[in-house]
């Protein structure tokens, strides 16, 4: 499971890469969407690495991001009484468990899309990639250092 994160903003992106974020319905700073591990989510991430970072993370870390950002159509925050009357699950860490295994977030009536706040002490640098000390492109599992800092 990979979680993708938007970095750098809306002007001055190419209109295809543009699309390719669309795509990921990555449309705003600081919107983190999580994906599959497919072919063809790693060449729209590649294609895109200049404006995202990504990086694999487990079923602890998307059980955190849907407690305190997950949202419902309207805009209601996720809660465990929800998941026990309108789904199959009975709290947070089973959804995570099975959209780590393949069920979808939409399924269970969550928006994909989680809106995170800027990182507490900011990004390294937003115009170098993760491997010279920035903040773009592929990051692995730290990830989810980045994801706590943005929770």
């Amino acid at each position: 499971m990979i979680a993708a994160i938007r970095i750098r903003g809306r002007t001055g992106i190419k209109r295809e890469i543009e699309d390719t974020m669309k795509m990921l319905r990555l449309t705003r700073i600081n919107h983190v969407v999580v994906l599959e591990e497919k072919p063809s989510y790693q060449g729209m991430l590649q294609k895109a690495k200049d404006y995202i970072t990504w990086g694999e993370i487990d079923e602890n870390t998307l059980a955190k991001i849907i407690n305190k950002r997950g949202r419902l159509p309207g805009g209601a925050p996720v809660t465990e009484e929800y998941l026990k009357e309108n789904t199959d699950y009975s709290s947070v860490e089973d959804l995570s468990k099975a959209v780590k295994e393949g069920a979808k977030l939409e399924d269970s009536g969550i928006k994909p899309i989680f809106r995170l706040h800027p990182p507490r002490k900011g990004h390294k640098n937003i115009k170098k990639a993760y491997n010279e000390d920035g903040s773009l492109g592929y990051r692995g599992k730290n990830i989810e250092d980045l994801l706590g800092k943005m929770l």
